[in-house]
């Protein structure tokens, strides 16, 4: 009797750790978010996850659609964090069976990010950052002539 319920137990936690194994490897979706990163934050009474935030404009003038995802990489947080203010792009994928919020409030996992130097207005139509737009104009004539050193002194 022992045994049986020995074995039956055994059964029972494979199944468990086969199913967490599955739902954690396996993807729904995964896709590209883009917008502004407007909060990232470690939460978790017991098991710590850090939970975002990130907000996506189709076009300037209307309301943003507000993207909420989960970090599990400490390494991709901090990039996050380091490219708030700037318009990135989320590589996530979606996870579904997940049963227990100790994965994450969301179902939206990130697992890297890019950060665009240029805010795209519709196709083909690109607005450039302002440090990208500093780059490309010359100085201004008044400017250029005083910082040349001058020759005749």
């Amino acid at each position: 009797m022992l045994v049986r319920l020995i074995a039956v137990l055994v059964a029972l936690v494979a199944v468990v750790v086969l199913y967490f194994t599955a739902a954690l490897k396996w993807n729904y979706s995964s896709g590209e978010r883009a917008g502004w990163v407007q909060k990232l934050s470690k939460k978790g009474w017991i098991c710590k996850t850090w939970e975002g935030e990130l907000a996506m404009v189709s076009l300037p003038g209307s309301a943003p659609e507000k993207f909420f995802f989960t970090v599990f990489d400490d390494d991709v947080a901090q990039a996050i964090s380091r490219a708030m203010g700037k318009r990135v792009s989320l590589h996530y994928e979606e996870k579904v069976g997940l049963p227990t919020s100790c994965f994450g409030e969301t179902r939206h996992y990130v697992g890297s990010v890019t950060v665009s130097d240029e805010i795209p207005l519709a196709p083909g139509v690109v607005l450039p950052t302002p440090a990208a737009a500093a780059a490309d104009t010359p100085p201004p004539p008044a400017a250029a002539s005083a910082a040349a050193p001058r020759a005749s002194q």
